[in-house]
């Protein structure tokens, strides 16, 4: 093959040399070049990724192998796609669980090759192994903090191995080798440290996974086994982490501190994971959920439910479960036309009561949103009950989201600059100028409730369920929302709730938008004097903060 273009990829840990490389006709490759001593080596790679291609694994298909100028080389298919850690980090968790599903399922398809007949005992081998790598680990100078536990665990668990299978393994299987797709599709890269050995060995690079997503990392375990693990391979698998975890730190010391610190962490969280070895299923484990389906979008439920009725709206591109309150919500388009829908009534998997209750409390929302109409805020369209439940339909807002269960939102909306948060926090602050003008004081309004359209600079509220008229008691103790934004009496039992609360909860936004959500001055952004505003906002004692919103925005406006 001639190539036209060539450019050097520097990703990953392999000493192979990468590159994307164009033909004469704008065929993309990746062209991998390693060491002529390696020939064997990589000329028995080369057709274990041919074997594994047949199988139907998503990865780059294997094209030429040969030999050049600089060594041997292997030419294989290019694919446009993203890291998947990358992209798992702005996903939800049942989109991180649905890709560990299939991360898990493609696992076990090439697992499916078998080891050659005169593969050795894996026993033997795997002990011998082991053997080297507590010695290697014992004669290293550096040591983990109870590093002892993987060995303990380690001699009391050997006997485990015994007439344990052997297959064909990718080697190093865990996120940073995978790569998504412009079309959403899981690929798996970098076969490079194949081997044969036992299937569940080869799942122990986990810990990387478990780093990026939990959820993903669940999906893995929950995919490979088909929703139904053997307690036996937890015992195992706790076996193999120990293994690696003591050949990371000697592993890590040549390329310094860096790298040890980060096997140092590791080892720290493993533990963790384990009780310090004592259970062999780790806390980042979960069993799963139900998932369902919608227009080819997963979401999580305890159970199913028809939710057909949304076809009337439209074909829905967006599910949003990850709530507790009840409700779950969808994004759907109807002619052009795209809408937020929240129903109450299904078995929501994070909700712990009854979904007639939940229907009950979205009903109550109607007089609100009806009540309320400004500029800023989401619009209803309808409402209505339906398929056993209560809907509530709103037009939908284009926009990232300040919450920080959103991380990657988050951190756009953050990475604003100064003078568009100021804008923001105008808006909010009209908004809530409105709000009191209305005799309504916004319960459980938070940075979940901010949304910010970038193209077009808007600032959109939303999530006003439960807001409530004055005069407003605290007739729950622990009132609805984030202890980051409410005030001493939405904790207080039969305390008055009014604007002045509704002052505490916008101070509580400036520091969020402004102080890193950190009410100290070395985190603020703006004056010394803007500061003293905020600070008195947010005073414990009701009676030294302002005592109206007006009150604050005068001060506010009043030093620049």
């Amino acid at each position: 093959m001639n190539f036209v273009t060539k450019e050097p990829i520097n990703k990953g840990w392999s000493k192979d040399k990468k590159y994307f490389v164009t033909d004469e006709n704008g065929n993309r490759y990746l062209l991998r070049v390693s060491d002529i001593a390696e020939y064997d080596k990589k000329q028995s790679e080369f057709n274990m990724m041919k074997q594994v291609a047949s199988f139907g694994v998503p990865m780059c298909q294997p094209i030429e192998f040969g030999t050049c100028d600089e060594g041997v080389y292997s030419i294989q298919s290019w694919f446009d796609g993203d890291d998947a850690e990358e992209v798992i980090a702005t996903l939800s968790d049942t989109e991180q669980y649905v890709y560990g599903l299939e991360a898990g399922r493609i696992l076990k398809k090439i697992h499916s090759i078998p080891a050659p007949a005169t593969q050795g005992d894996w026993e033997i081998r795997f002990n011998c192994k082991m053997d080297y790598k507590i010695k290697k680990y014992t004669e290293c100078p550096l040591k983990y903090e109870n590093g002892q536990a993987f060995i303990d665990y380690i001699n009391e668990n050997r006997h485990l191995l015994k007439n344990r299978p052997q297959t064909y393994q990718h080697g190093d299987y865990h996120i940073g080798n995978m790569m998504i797709d412009r079309n959403g599709k899981l690929y798996i890269i970098d076969f490079n440290r194949n081997d044969y050995g036992d299937p569940w060995e080869d799942i122990k690079a986990i810990t990387w996974d478990v780093e990026a997503s939990q959820m993903f990392a669940s999906g893995r375990i929950n995919g490979y086994f088909d929703n139904d693990v053997p307690e036996e391979f937890w015992r195992i698998f706790a076996l193999y982490i120990s293994c690696g975890i003591l050949s990371s730190l000697p592993w890590a010391i040549p390329f310094g501190e860096e790298q040890i610190q980060v096997m140092v962490n590791q080892a720290k969280e493993v533990l963790s994971w384990y009780n310090n070895m004592k259970n062999p299923v780790p806390t980042w484990y979960s069993k799963g959920y139900y998932l369902q389906y919608i227009d080819g979008i997963p979401f999580k439920l305890k159970s199913p439910f028809d939710f057909s009725f949304l076809s009337e709206y439209g074909r829905v591109f967006k599910v949003f479960d990850d709530q507790d309150s009840g409700n779950i919500c969808f994004g759907t388009e109807k002619d052009g036309q795209r809408y937020f829908i929240k129903f109450a009534g299904a078995p929501t998997e994070q909700y712990n009561g009854d979904p007639a209750d939940a229907i009950v409390r979205l009903k109550a929302t109607l007089p609100v949103y009806s009540d309320l109409k400004h500029k800023n805020l989401i619009e209803l369209v309808e409402a209505k009950d339906i398929a056993g439940g209560f809907m509530m339909m709103f037009k939908w807002v284009d926009g990232d989201c300040m919450g920080r269960m959103y991380t990657a939102q988050h951190k756009k909306f953050m990475a604003l600059s100064v003078q568009d948060k100021l804008k923001v926090f105008a808006d909010i602050l009209d908004f809530f100028e409105y709000i009191a003008s209305q005799n309504y004081v916004p319960i459980d309004f938070y940075d979940g409730s901010i949304m910010y359209d970038f193209e077009c600079g808007k600032t959109t509220i939303c999530d006003i369920d439960f807001y409530r008229k004055q005069p407003c008691i605290n007739d729950m103790g622990r009132m609805w929302g984030s202890s980051l934004f409410q005030s001493p009496e939405e904790y207080q039992l039969g305390a008055v709730i009014d604007e002045v609360t509704n002052v505490y909860t916008i101070g509580a936004t400036a520091f969020a938008l402004f102080g890193e959500y950190n009410r100290t001055r070395d985190k603020w952004q703006l004056s010394d004097e803007l500061f003293e505003v905020a600070t008195r906002a947010v005073n414990d004692d009701r009676t030294k903060r302002q005592q109206s919103i007006r009150q604050l925005i005068d001060e506010w406006e009043n030093h620049p």
